[in-house]
């Protein structure tokens, strides 16, 4: 009679802990998945590029996590100067700020007349100059 008592503990036992674990590994599919919904929803701040050399009103806004400067067409933002390179600067958001970034430009890029050696921070109202080109930065949403 022992035996029979035992094994039921025992089966009682094994059927907790798989219940316990389905409700751990549920668990933790439904945290993924709020996770992955919040981050698939984070806003990426809106940036205006103003270019300051052109007469009149000449910018660009943007809602993308990168923005690449440069003469290409294949650039988010197209300049058609010979001061600059095909690909000149880059534009990145993450750790929640705009970064700067020279890529390796003939010209050099500048932040607030600074050359850019290392990525950089950027805040708005920050001017960028890549060749002769100068360009107003301003950061909405902030």
């Amino acid at each position: 009679m022992s035996g029979i008592i035992f094994l039921l503990l025992r089966a009682l036992l094994a059927l907790a802990l798989y219940a316990f674990l389905g409700i751990a590994v549920i668990t933790i599919w439904r945290d993924l998945q709020k996770t992955s919904a919040l981050l698939t929803t984070r806003q990426t701040p809106v940036i205006q590029l103003l270019r300051l050399d052109f007469e009149g009103e000449s910018y660009k806004e943007f809602n993308i996590p990168i923005i690449t400067i440069g003469r290409e067409t294949n650039c988010e933002y197209t300049l058609l100067d010979e001061t600059v390179s095909s690909h000149h600067a880059r534009l990145s958001f993450h750790h929640k700020q705009w970064w700067v970034e020279d890529l390796n430009s003939t010209n050099g890029s500048f932040l607030n007349n600074d050359p850019i050696t290392v990525p950089t921070v950027v805040i708005s109202g920050d001017e960028l100059r890549v060749g002769k080109i100068s360009i107003q930065l301003i950061i909405k949403n902030e």
